[in-house]
């Protein structure tokens, strides 16, 4: 299994990065969560990953952190939950909250996170909380804005961000006219496509 890659950012295109590693480009995608705090394109990352084999498929996904990675591990066991969804519910909110909801039994939040109904959020509430219980919040990476923010102000921005951030919302199970519209209700100009997922993702919570 491959757990852990360090190597250089070739490419960032939410929800997916290429990571080059001794001359091998690894396509792994990240929750938006994780995506935000990655380092420029060109610049050196250490990506935590979970690898999964389909029979069509080869599939790695990333995280920041053990502790994130563990949760998403511990959500793909619950009934129903697959890497597809287990993405979307941690890209729709850090793992911190994610605990948070579990811990107060708040199935109403998860419901508003793609391809999670109300029965789904009761369930994983259920599930989760015995498996949870003892995950304490310092085991968490405080969350920052600031390379949001940096991303935000950099004047090479690509024109097509809202194309790449209407896709990436697509890919992580939202509805296009769903994505469409809370992309195009962010206020400002020269946004990033992160900034723009970041953003329209409030929105829709």
């Amino acid at each position: 299994m491959i757990g852990r890659l360090r190597g250089i950012l070739l490419e960032k295109q939410p929800p997916e990065v290429l990571l080059e590693v001794g001359g091998v480009g690894y396509e792994i995608q990240l929750p938006m969560t994780c995506f935000y705090n990655l380092p420029k394109e060109g610049e050196e990352a250490v990506i935590y990953t979970h690898f999964v084999v389909r029979e069509d498929a080869q599939l790695l996904f990333g995280f920041n952190n053990k502790t994130e990675r563990a949760l998403f591990r511990e959500l793909l066991k619950a009934n129903g939950v697959g890497p597809k969804l287990g993405l979307g519910i941690l890209s729709g909110m850090s793992a911190e909250q994610f605990v948070n909801c579990v811990h107060n039994e708040d199935a109403s939040a998860l419901v508003k996170l793609p391809g999670v109904g109300k029965k789904t959020a009761e369930r994983l509430v259920l599930e989760m909380k015995d498996r949870l219980k003892d995950w304490g919040m310092d085991l968490f990476t405080p969350y920052t804005d600031a390379v949001v923010l940096e991303m935000q102000e950099d004047p090479t921005i690509q024109g097509n961000a809202k194309d790449d951030a209407v896709a990436a919302l697509i890919a992580l199970g939202y509805k296009a006219s769903q994505a469409e519209k809370s992309v195009n209700a962010v206020k400002g100009v020269g946004h990033s496509s992160e900034v723009l997922i970041k953003e329209a993702l409030k929105a829709m919570m």
